[in-house]
């Protein structure tokens, strides 16, 4: 059980060096194209870790139930179905972007059940490679930041920095035209001239309006003179805001 913690530990390590230099790249082509081929990468590159992710993740639920279960039991052929079956489906919550407490909770709860259901005494060994790696891959989605459960975020929330969020977000997102221009460039990069025909604003006007939010870190410009586009935290800023005005009941524009 050592050896194959040992393991885990080493793979979940290379995902993550392999998310980081998916990151990297990704910074370095954000200074040379636009937030439409960026969001085109990243989805590509998401479906093919996804796609070996669950590779992987298949393979070790076959491995280890084929190594753990006890091999002489008249139903081993029979639970090894059910287990597999519930282990993949599982396994199937992570494709997606954010997994539901709830969806976690339902599933440790039919486990349960199918615990309670066993007629034997050595069921136990079973269930036990079974609890072993549901809760692997519950800690790979952690891992990924798909998952946390709302103590967690509870916590996450106790972490917030007043002083920084409201110099680097609230204050930057607290002007129409600045938030009008983030919008204008959820699709595509903006020229000077273009961003000064949306806004209405001139010259030092406009300058002071953009200079808030590359300080911010929410766009930035291709090259002196060049033209401006969203970073990674300007778009994910504008998602949040659209969910917020979903929930706020108002129309968008």
């Amino acid at each position: 059980m050592l050896n194959e913690n040992e393991d885990y530990k080493k793979e979940i390590t290379e995902i993550k060096e392999r998310l980081g230099n998916i990151q990297k790249d990704i910074k370095n082509l954000m200074e040379n194209t636009n937030q439409q081929y960026i969001d085109l990468l990243l989805s590509n590159s998401k479906k093919e870790f996804i796609t070996a992710l669950t590779g992987y993740l298949n393979h070790d639920i076959e491995n280890t139930l084929e190594k753990g279960m006890i091999i002489e039991c008249e139903l081993k052929n029979e639970c090894k179905v059910i287990f597999k079956t519930f282990l993949q489906k599982n396994a199937s919550l992570i494709n997606q972007d954010n997994i539901p407490e709830e969806a976690i909770i339902e599933n440790q709860a039919e486990l349960n059940k199918i615990k309670s259901e066993a007629p034997f005494e050595k069921c136990k060994t079973c269930f036990n490679e079974i609890s072993v790696l549901f809760e692997k891959q519950v800690n790979l989605m952690r891992s990924l930041c798909i998952y946390s459960t709302n103590q967690e975020k509870k916590q996450d929330i106790s972490t917030i920095c007043e002083e920084t969020l409201v110099k680097h977000v609230l204050e930057p997102l607290s002007n129409r035209q600045r938030l009008q221009i983030l919008k204008s460039m959820a699709n595509d990069t903006k020229t000077f001239s273009s961003l000064s025909e949306l806004t209405g604003l001139k010259g030092g006007n406009l300058l002071f309006h953009l200079q808030k939010l590359l300080d911010g870190d929410m766009i930035l410009q291709r090259h002196e003179r060049g033209d401006y586009m969203l970073t990674e935290k300007g778009y994910k800023l504008l998602v949040m805001l659209s969910e917020v005005n979903v929930l706020s009941g108002q129309k968008t524009d």
